[in-house]
């Protein structure tokens, strides 16, 4: 009963990455813990595979479409992969629950983004490309993609669009394409320390990429900006239910679960450097005043 549960809310992993080009994870990540009852890093690299597939089927589409750039997306890529598989290898050094309120904060992050609302460049205004910024950004997302398993596609966008000059649609559709070289960068490094039920993972990512075709479906059925809205309500209800929960656990054992080596100190420093800047970067990109269009994807969060 439970099993056949969670299939069917798997469903909505592909409603989310059809209709908005992403969100993907931040659903997987919550079903396969509370749902399907995995532990919190087995969650984490299960989820990675998920969306990665899932991803793929949205890329294609972009690709199919024109609206993937090949070289900018090996780009950004290549140092995301980087990060993530980084990020995969490091979460085997951090308790798996600190990981989970990790992901509830970026939820968080991600349903001010998606209520807000985004802007980004449209095709008439090109950027002009600073490769430096976006390789710095790709290592960046890619170390979170890595960790907590999130695609972190509410960065990738303004990214692209801020130092890869791409267009909307562009950029969403690279977005994903970035995505599924993280996603399976990130599963690789988590490979290495946790066990995965691959026959799970191909049953959700298979009932994930029907449900992108429906969400294609709505999105020309349904006010992108109310749905949009109502998904930032539903995201931030379960981020706050993750943080109750889990919070309380963490704190009577955040003595053990805090690094406590000098290599792991160092690395919690950079993180938190580089959510920092991430966050500037976001609302950097929002208040561009050649921005002409707002969006309402959240591609591969």
């Amino acid at each position: 009963m439970i099993f056949s549960l969670g299939l069917a809310l798997s469903l909505l992993i592909g409603v989310s990455l059809g209709f908005f080009g992403g969100g993907g994870s931040i659903l997987t990540v919550p079903l396969l813990v509370y749902v399907f009852g995995l532990d919190p890093k087995t969650a984490i690299a299960s989820s990675l595979l998920v969306v990665g597939s899932a991803s793929i089927s949205g890329a294609y589409q972009h690709w199919h479409a024109g609206n993937v750039e090949i070289r900018t997306g090996l780009l950004f890529g290549a140092a995301g992969m980087t990060g993530a598989y980084i990020g995969g290898r490091v979460g085997a050094f951090l308790d798996g629950t600190l990981l989970l309120l990790l992901f509830a904060s970026m939820m968080v992050l991600t349903s001010v983004a998606m209520w807000q609302g985004r802007r980004a460049r449209s095709g008439a205004a090109p950027a002009k490309r600073a490769t430096a910024h976006l390789v710095l950004q790709g290592l960046a997302v890619g170390s979170f993609t890595g960790l907590v398993g999130a695609g972190g596609g509410f960065l990738i966008v303004p990214a692209l669009t801020l130092w890869a000059g791409l267009s909307i649609r562009s950029a969403i559709g690279t977005s994903l394409f970035v995505i599924v070289l993280n996603t399976l960068a990130g599963f690789l490094g988590y490979l290495s320390h946790v066990e995965v039920d691959f026959m799970l993972i191909a049953a959700v990512a298979g009932m994930a990429i029907a449900g992108s075709f429906l969400g294609s479906r709505l999105a020309h059925r349904v006010d992108p900006a109310s749905l949009r809205r109502a998904f930032a309500v539903f995201v931030g209800a379960m981020a706050v239910f993750i943080l109750v929960r889990e919070a309380d656990q963490w704190v009577s054992t955040a003595k053990e679960a805090l690094p406590d080596s000098g290599p792991q100190m160092v690395f919690a420093v950079i993180m938190l450097a580089i959510g920092i800047a991430a966050g500037r970067v976001t609302r950097r990109a929002s208040r561009d005043p050649l921005a002409d269009r707002t969006f309402t994807d959240g591609a591969g969060i």
